[in-house]
């Protein structure tokens, strides 16, 4: 079979990557990403806090229960037991020799493509449908999809690093011609329905989640609303679904279940399920203000083994999902607006400490933001007064523990990871610095579900000092030094706008919403208590400012749209990026300066 095929499909999905041997959230291992299921299923193991998914105390939810594995496990997850027959290699070789597994994938697209009755050709076109039907899709758009992507890659070419420091080059074919007769030949089901929101190019069907009045005046779980002209959606919310796209969507179709959110991706094709209406307001952030102003998204996997397979067709997919978005609700294509949810600051102080995770160290934002046609650049020279962190993802692997779900002390795999470790002095044995949201009398740690401690790419900060390869930011109160050395460095210099205390002001309060004044609340509805966060910045830090941040809160605690309110108020916040978190600052406290 052409070469550029096997390379093609490989990179979709892997990314040329071997992962340390270990297999992904749909039980895919190596390069081809061959699925052995049968073998290896486990459920969720949600180690990552215990947020209270809509994020409003004055009307808490009970716990999420946990998600089961997949009771029934279809052929595309067992695409390793079919390329074992094939083979004639044992499943263990096929999981663990990335040789035996690429010829392993192999064999398995050759087998689509006796069955298709296509001819084994020299030319790739040919392959067309073969490379759908790898993708395991069984909606027409999800396989089509997938298949172009392989062939864009083909066309374009890309050479890349891999995780264990190869550098692999598909050199690029241009004028492919797809054979599409092929795909057609797969007879699979047409998804797509009138009306969702997606763009034409990617794979989307529609599965709405659940709304439906419950006893005692409760209902779920979701709230109905009227964006943008209600309220203006600020913030898109990357996610993990800590568990498989079916159960996750399950739950999604349960009313009494305590979260809810607007889309769900595949991570073998990079398929797209919508649940909500982005006018509607999802419970899944875990702060009302920030739900009532974002759309969330879901994506299949677990957070300690995210990068193992954060698919590349799952990354093509939500990129153009997320720039869709962006462009139609005017949300700029940044990191202060595209937000992990370990980037949503508690609620309160009693909130701070259980807030979520994901999608945690191994997920590749520099690529994300490339494929959104918003690439991470540099603004700025050497002595810049802020920078943006951006290590080099392929090279970049600090240590963490907690990947190993039978062994969670044990040290993950070495694996590239978007983030940097942040010390109280400039030598790689200070100890990290402290959270006190997080960790109220202890100590930051090296666990892959602890942020207290880590910068991530795309964030920037203010800098407070530099010494030879190290440099200082801003962090939580405290000056905190990574290593980032001018022959590898990762960070970039980035100007901007600072915050910093108006003269005369010892410290400044920051807050994880930003809610009116007492004085705007109408008659009938409760005021919601301005309450500050436990971190205060003091004369002389600095904090880069992302911009003004609406003064709002919405008031949905019914089933009907008709009993909900926006109340608006005066005082102006201004958003920063504070510590991992973004926060909030009252712009009577500080005052606005560029640092260039």
């Amino acid at each position: 079979m052409p070469q550029s095929v096997l390379l093609g499909v490989s990179y979709l999905e892997s990314r040329w990557d071997a992962h340390a041997g270990q297999p992904s959230s749909d039980a895919g291992f190596g390069p081809m990403h061959l699925t052995d299921a049968a073998a290896f299923t486990a459920g969720n193991h949600h180690n990552e806090g215990e947020e209270d998914a809509r994020g409003d105390e004055s009307r808490p939810l009970p716990a999420p229960t946990e998600q089961p594995a997949p009771a029934d496990i279809p052929a595309s997850l067992r695409t390793l037991e079919r390329a074992a027959e094939l083979t004639g290699e044992s499943r263990e070789k096929l999981r663990a020799d990335d040789a035996a597994n690429i010829r392993g994938g192999a064999a398995l697209l050759a087998d689509y493509q006796k069955a298709l009755g296509a001819p084994l050709s020299d030319d790739p076109g040919e392959w067309y449908g073969a490379v759908a039907r790898y993708s395991g899709a069984e909606e027409a758009g999800a396989a089509k999809f997938f298949a172009d992507e392989v062939f864009s890659v083909i066309e374009e070419g890309v050479t890349r690093t891999t995780d264990d420091g190869e550098q692999v080059a598909l050199k690029a074919v241009p004028g492919l011609e797809k054979i599409e007769k092929w795909l057609e030949k797969l007879g699979l089901r047409r998804t797509r329905p009138d009306g969702v929101e997606c763009p034409a190019s990617i794979s989307c069907e529609w599965i709405p989640a659940a709304y439906q009045q419950l006893p005692d005046d409760d209902y779920g779980h979701y709230d109905l609303a009227n964006r943008p002209f209600s309220q203006k959606v600020d913030y898109i919310i990357i996610h993990d679904m800590e568990g498989y796209f079916l159960p996750s969507i399950r739950l999604n179709q349960d009313p009494n279940y305590g979260a809810s959110w607007h889309y769900s991706i595949r991570s073998s094709d990079g398929h797209i399920a919508q649940h909500i209406k982005t006018k509607d307001v999802g419970w899944q952030a875990g702060n009302w203000y920030i739900n009532a102003k974002s759309i969330g998204l879901e994506h299949e996997g677990f957070l300690a083994e995210g990068g193992t397979w954060y698919t590349e067709a799952m990354y093509r997919s939500s990129a153009r999902l997320v720039r869709y978005l962006a462009l139609r609700h005017g949300v700029p294509l940044d990191r202060a607006h595209i937000l992990g949810h370990d980037n949503v600051p508690g609620t309160l102080p009693t909130t701070v400490r259980g807030m979520h995770e994901d999608p945690g160290p191994f997920w590749d934002w520099a690529h994300y933001f490339q494929l959104m046609g918003a690439p991470l650049h540099q603004f700025g020279g050497p002595g810049a007064g802020s920078v943006m962190i951006k290590p080099d993802f392929a090279t970049n692997k600090p240590y963490f523990y907690g990947c190993d779900r039978k062994n969670p002390e044990a040290a993950c795999p070495p694996l590239p990871a978007s983030t940097v470790w942040l010390r109280t002095e400039p030598r790689a044995d200070a100890p990290l610095v402290k959270d006190i949201g997080k960790h109220p009398t202890g100590d930051s740690l090296y666990s892959v579900y602890d942020h207290s401690a880590r910068a991530t790419t795309g964030q920037r900060f203010a800098v407070a000092d530099r010494q030879g390869d190290w440099t200082a930011i801003w962090y939580l109160g405290q000056k905190a030094w990574f290593h980032n050395p001018a022959s590898a460095p990762t960070a970039v210099p980035s100007m901007g706008l600072v915050v910093t205390p108006k003269p005369g002001k010892a410290t400044v309060p920051v807050y994880g919403r930003a809610y009116p004044e007492q004085e705007a609340y109408p008659e009938g509805i409760p005021y919601q208590a301005v309450t500050p966060l436990q971190y205060t910045f003091s004369a002389g830090e600095k904090y880069t400012l992302a911009g003004p941040a609406a003064t709002e809160y919405y008031r949905a605690v019914t089933f009907n749209l008709e009993d909900h309110k926006v109340v608006r108020g005066r005082t102006k916040y201004l958003e920063i990026q504070f510590g991992h978190r973004v926060m909030f600052v009252k712009a009577d406290d500080v005052q606005v300066t560029f640092s260039g």
